[in-house]
């Protein structure tokens, strides 16, 4: 299972990568296998600033569908354009092309409250 080690993650299964003061947030290889193949995502959330906890989309799969929760406070500056088209680039290739959002942090020092690679790698075996 990839679990790179310059990501951060949540108890959700989200990854997380830091660009300056702002977050780009995926689904991990693990949540993506455990949904099966993605079909559709909705994230009508760009614009608004949401809190940590709270749902800013959905991912459809053919078994179910889930909520996708934030990470950190923030606002959602970007959705994947591209997953409009192509959902199915969150099986493919999660940790790229697959990014759900981008997110501006309200409060950078939430990042130490997310669980580091070898954590999350434990979490998950």
């Amino acid at each position: 299972m990839n679990v790179p080690d310059d990501l951060k993650y949540t108890a959700e299964h989200e990854w997380i990568r830091v660009e300056g003061d702002e977050v780009v947030v995926g689904v991990t290889e693990f949540a993506q296998g455990e949904l099966g193949d993605v079909v559709f995502i909705e994230i009508e959330t760009e614009g608004e600033t949401l809190a940590r906890g709270d749902t800013f989309g959905t991912i459809e799969a053919v078994k179910t569908v889930s909520d996708l929760y934030m990470p950190l406070d923030g606002e959602v500056v970007e959705v994947n354009p591209a997953l409009e088209e192509t959902p199915e680039l969150v099986n493919s290739q999660p940790f790229g092309e697959g990014w759900m959002v981008r997110i501006k942090m309200s409060d950078p020092a939430q990042l130490e409250d997310l669980i580091p690679a070898d954590d999350y790698r434990a979490m998950i075996e």
